[in-house]
């Protein structure tokens, strides 16, 4: 299986979810900005839910796939064409060699995870597949993808063998065949334009004047132009300290908010770094990650504080969701 890049779109990139074990050092996480949509798309074709898959950021790439390939796209809907006919999310496709797979105009979300069966035939560095784009390490060449970029593929994992051959089986008028089912709603967050994110206070949040922590929590926040996979920058109320003070550089990960002397906050996305010397006022969730990684430029943000014990409540439902969801696909994939 291997797939050629006709032309790149705005940002497409190899990710996994994310290079561990190394912060230590250095060396960022990097990885999948919405990691659940990456592992819920290659559990659809019976990868491991780690596995390396492309992400697809706002303007989608056009992708001529050499080989019959099973894919299955999740996460923003970026109005996906096979041929020039859509394509439907959130569930395995056999494409046939031949056909071209092209995006439109987004329709919700930033971001598409495509993941093909037996995933890509690239190198690990430092234990991941994962792109990091300012070191210009792994991925493909360790850069974003470009026109004429041919990617090899690894074989299909024996477990889709029977869904592979039933959608080949298919009449595919369009170049492509899908089974008649898809993921359940339950297993991803509803995407909306503007979303509510949930959060801890930060270790710094008492710095912060009484005034700033209530605008915080209720008042929305623009998200710039100016965003990255390293962070995201805000535009809102300022955020100001009771006093001025110094910090040391401190741990951060992804979901710090940072707030700057200027008082517009920062989120820490994907590629955040390892430490961090600006106060840090609120924590997101893990469970809500892929929802602010679909955040649209210039969507709003509106912040609710949750705490601990309901943070990991429902990180530990969203784990339980995956579990099940894995039992479910062996027994698909068996008929």
């Amino acid at each position: 299986m291997s797939i050629k890049i006709l032309s790149p779109g705005l940002l497409t990139t190899i990710q996994d979810t994310g290079r561990i074990g190394h912060r230590k050092e250095g060396i960022i996480l990097s990885g999948a900005m919405d990691s659940l949509a990456l592992r819920l798309a290659n559990l659809l074709v019976g990868n491991p839910e780690q596995a390396a898959a492309l992400e697809i950021t706002l303007t989608g790439p056009k992708i001529l796939f050499q080989e019959n390939c099973l894919l299955a796209l999740t996460g923003a809907n970026l109005n996906p064409k096979i041929n020039g006919c859509p394509v439907k999310m959130w569930r395995p496709v056999m494409v046939r060699a031949g056909s071209i797979l092209a995006f439109g105009k987004p329709v919700l979300g930033s971001r598409t995870y495509l993941a093909v069966a037996g995933s890509f035939h690239i190198p690990k560095i430092l234990g991941s597949y994962a792109t990091y784009l300012k070191a210009g390490i792994g991925g493909f060449n360790g850069r974003a993808l470009q026109t004429g970029d041919s990617i090899p593929g690894n074989w299909p994992a024996p477990a889709v063998a029977p869904i592979w051959r039933s959608l080949e089986k298919k009449p595919a008028p369009n170049g492509f065949a899908e089974v008649n089912w898809r993921l359940g709603s339950s297993f991803y967050p509803t995407l909306v334009p503007n979303p509510v994110i949930r959060a801890l206070k930060g270790p710094e949040y008492e710095w912060f004047a009484p005034d700033s922590q209530k605008a915080f929590w209720e008042l929305p926040f623009s998200l710039t132009n100016q965003s990255d996979r390293m962070g995201y920058r805000l535009k809102g109320p300022a955020l100001n300290l009771l006093k001025e003070k110094e910090l040391l550089s401190s741990a951060v990960t992804f979901g710090t908010v940072q707030v700057p002397a200027q008082g517009q906050p920062i989120v820490l996305m994907a590629d955040h770094q390892t430490t961090g010397g600006y106060p840090r006022l609120a924590q997101v969730i893990t469970a809500d990650f892929s929802l602010l990684a679909q955040v649209q430029p210039g969507a709003k943000i509106q912040y609710k504080e949750i705490n601990l014990p309901e943070a990991q409540g429902l990180l530990l439902a969203q784990e339980k969701r995956m579990n099940h969801l894995k039992n479910i696909l062996s027994l698909k994939f068996k008929t």
